[in-house]
């Protein structure tokens, strides 16, 4: 039954994001709203972190597997991506080495912000 309210409050933060989605005019996705929405109940309290926990693992646990189809999309357009083979792999290493470094500089700001040792 813990399973089923910790989906529930997951699922029910899902919704209100995507009520949110069709009464706000900006170009937010739902799932982004929902997030947030979530976001805020963890940090006001409304929500409790252990609330989510098991079922939050069990989510992140399955992650991986939601990639099977966009990498089974890739391998059967690969004649296709061929053409531009080179602007796209460039762009992937890019745009990675790029989130690595502004994800380091933000974590460095904001443990130096809350006063904690950067080792």
């Amino acid at each position: 039954m813990r399973y089923v309210k910790e989906a529930g409050i997951i699922f029910g933060m899902s919704a209100a994001g995507e009520i949110l989605n069709q009464l706000l005019p900006f170009p937010v996705p739902a799932g982004v709203y929902g997030l947030f929405l979530l976001l805020i109940a963890l940090m006001t309290g409304i929500v409790k972190l252990e609330w989510l926990e098991a079922t939050g693992n069990w989510l992140l646990d399955a992650m991986p597997i939601m990639f099977v189809p966009a990498c089974v999309g890739i391998m059967e357009s690969f004649s296709e991506l061929r053409a531009v083979l080179v602007p796209f792999v460039v762009t992937v290493l890019v745009s990675t080495v790029l989130v690595f470094g502004v994800t380091g500089r933000v974590a460095q700001w904001i443990i130096r912000r809350k006063g904690g040792r950067q080792e």
